[in-house]
């Protein structure tokens, strides 16, 4: 029993009751009723981690999701993550995120992970990193696949979030367990393509709206094609490289000032 957890899944379904969120979910016997597993969720919108959380219910299971270790420097949401024994992943030492993650598997822990890395602009199924596929060889666990088809229209990347009445359709489905094998990296191909296969029968079921920023250009909408997603999030990821260096250099440079001021001072002192 996770009182905390199970407290804060409750005031989450509230709110989703609220906001007239309607959700069809496949596939949550595929979740294991015991033992670990790494549940990897395909990413289009910040909310996915909340709504990925559900299937698990099914089963009586709680997922320990990897998330950016900033949520977890927030004087808010920081201790609700440790509290939920959610894995905190420094982009500065992946290695010991990736450590508690395989640790928690062997524990028989339930880690969810979104191989994608960031947010999908275009939402078709960006590449994958090899993490997932990585923790499981280690672990010797299997791989969950699950896809979410819906979330965007909530709240994503480059777009006004809608946390109001909005009765969205959100679907979910889970897949059957990859039991892990090497390479890791064909273990990954496979499960790419796994995971295409479901959200391309999902995207099949649902309504979309022609010209919509959250459809899809193949489906007819006006969201960016993979390549163009790809070409703006490389942009992105310039500019932070070019910000946190300029504000390193500005460290830099005010520490460098500090030394300059206490060298001076030492030398009118010794006069």
């Amino acid at each position: 029993m996770e009182p905390f957890y199970r407290t804060i899944i409750g005031v989450a379904r509230t709110l989703f009751a609220a906001q007239g969120l309607k959700f069809a979910i496949t596939g949550a016997e595929n979740i294991p009723a015991t033992g670990g597993a790494v549940i990897a969720i395909n990413h289009t919108g910040y909310m996915d981690f909340t709504y990925a959380g559900i299937p698990a219910r099914v089963t009586k299971r709680y997922i320990r999701f990897m998330a950016k270790k900033e949520v977890f420097d927030h004087k808010i949401s920081g201790p609700m993550m440790r509290a939920m024994k959610h894995i905190p992943v420094d982009r500065g030492d992946a290695g010991e995120s990736y450590r508690l993650a395989v640790e928690a598997l062997r524990a028989g822990q339930l880690v969810g992970v979104f191989p994608e890395e960031t947010i999908s602009r275009s939402f078709e199924l960006k590449a994958f990193r090899s993490g997932a596929a990585r923790m499981a060889n280690e672990a010797g666990v299997p791989v969950v696949p699950m896809v979410i088809w819906g979330s965007q229209r909530v709240w994503t990347k480059g777009h006004p979030k809608r946390l109001g009445r909005t009765n969205t359709p959100i679907t979910i489905e889970v897949g059957a367990p990859i039991q892990p094998f090497e390479p890791a990296a064909e273990m990954t191909a496979q499960l790419h393509a796994t995971m295409e296969k479901m959200l391309h029968r999902v995207q099949d079921g649902y309504t979309h709206e022609d010209g919509a920023y959250w459809v899809p250009r193949r489906l007819g909408g006006s969201a960016p094609t993979l390549e163009e997603a790809t070409a703006l999030d490389e942009a992105a990821a310039a500019e932070r490289r070019a910000r946190k260096a300029r504000e390193r250099a500005a460290r830099e440079g005010a520490a460098g000032s500090g030394n300059d001021d206490a060298g001076g001072d030492r030398g009118i002192s010794a006069q």
